[in-house]
């Protein structure tokens, strides 16, 4: 009855100190965060409290078991969980401090900058380098658990590292996509040629980078899919990125109208419209005919805006505004179709004048706007 109960007073009792220190580890924390408002850091490093937790009731248990010469049955296998589980701890705690620190430095450098830019670079490269580290720190966490808690398998190690060089042949061969994709997510993350938060075009799609990992980068697109592909993508083929340089932006909109369409009038109103727009930044703005063909002319109408998502949403508005304004004050503007009875023109002050001088009067037609010729005018 001793050897059962004597090992379950001290690992119980262990485990409750344990407990208790890490408790008191935590409250700690959250007094320094609640003192210290000008950084998150005291609050970041309470993430750790699992890992932390884990790391010292294994290791208090594994120092007491040998302290306390306990009797466990099938000791050398207790031993070696207890050493295992130290060791993932360790490296599961040294991960979530790192990421905690460097959260925080991100955190202050965003609140020393108005660079959104450099920000989100700073942002990609950083988490880019938390996955290499975690990546790293994994493996060797792996290696050392093999290699030290299971000496039975050092021989086989030994054998393995003889015959590293044709195994690195192979698996270079084998998996060099996977490896061309390593290298080109560190290629991105520190090329500067997309970053996370940028608003990109690729294959027709509009979306924000939301996420560059080791091998695969995601883009939210604006209906809020996600388009998934290999980082390697971006190194290879061109993709349209907006938010380099800077997120301002210059929108268009297309109209094809009639010839008689006036422009001028149009312009105005344009301007008038952009004047009352929140999302119109105010630098640059224009209405100009870009091209004519036999029946329509083409009028591009170009706005600026702060970024991707207001120049869209403005670009909306003016289509809208301007058809709208057209068909209601001027319907002859619009595009006329050839077997349907189009509405003319009215005659401007200047023509009725004249008209009214030479004794012609109205203009020859009809009301319903169909233009019909004069009998006399084929003599």
């Amino acid at each position: 009855m001793q050897d059962v109960l004597r090992p379950v007073l001290v690992i119980g009792g262990t485990l409750t100190l344990t407990v208790l220190i890490g408790w008191l580890i935590d409250r700690l924390l959250r007094a320094a965060d609640e003192r210290r408002h000008d950084t998150r850091l005291f609050g970041l490093l309470r993430r750790c409290q699992t890992p932390l937790q884990l790391l010292l009731a294994s290791s208090a248990v594994y120092v007491a078991y040998d302290a306390f010469e306990l009797n466990v049955r099938r000791g050398d296998v207790f031993r070696d969980i207890l050493a295992t589980i130290t060791i993932a701890a360790s490296a599961w705690l040294v991960i979530r401090a790192a990421g905690a620190v460097a959260e925080n430095y991100i955190s202050r450098y965003e609140a020393r900058t108005d660079d959104t830019a450099r920000v989100r670079q700073f942002r990609t490269q950083l988490g880019m380098i938390r996955r290499v580290v975690t990546t790293v720190l994994g493996v060797v966490a792996a290696a050392v658990a093999i290699l030290l808690v299971f000496p039975e398998l050092r021989a086989l190690g030994t054998s393995m590292l003889a015959s590293a060089g044709i195994i690195g042949i192979i698996a270079g061969v084998a998996a060099q996509s996977i490896l061309g994709n390593l290298f080109a997510g560190l290629q991105v993350a520190f090329g500067d040629s997309v970053k996370i938060g940028d608003t990109v075009v690729v294959d027709g799609e509009w979306g924000t980078v939301e996420e560059i990992s080791l091998a695969f980068l995601t883009v939210r697109i604006w209906d809020d899919r996600r388009l998934t592909m290999p980082v390697s993508y971006f190194n290879s083929k061109p993709v349209e990125n907006w938010s380099r340089g800077g997120t301002q932006i210059t929108g268009t909109v297309y109209l094809y109208l009639d010839h008689a369409a006036p422009i001028a009038e149009l312009r105005e109103h344009l301007r008038e419209f952009l004047l009352g727009r929140k999302d119109w930044d105010g630098r640059s703005w224009s209405l100009v005919v870009t091209d004519t063909t036999p029946t329509t002319i083409e009028v591009r109408a170009a706005m600026s805006a702060r970024d991707a998502s207001d120049v869209w949403t403005l670009r909306c508005a003016v289509r809208e505004e301007l058809i709208t304004w057209l068909r209601d004050h001027h319907p002859y503007a619009l595009p006329r179709v050839p077997t349907s009875e189009a509405a003319v023109r009215p005659p401007r002050p200047a023509e009725q004048a004249e008209r009214a001088g030479d004794g012609s009067g109205a203009p020859e037609g009809t009301g319903n706007g169909v233009v019909r010729r004069s009998p006399h005018a084929a003599s």
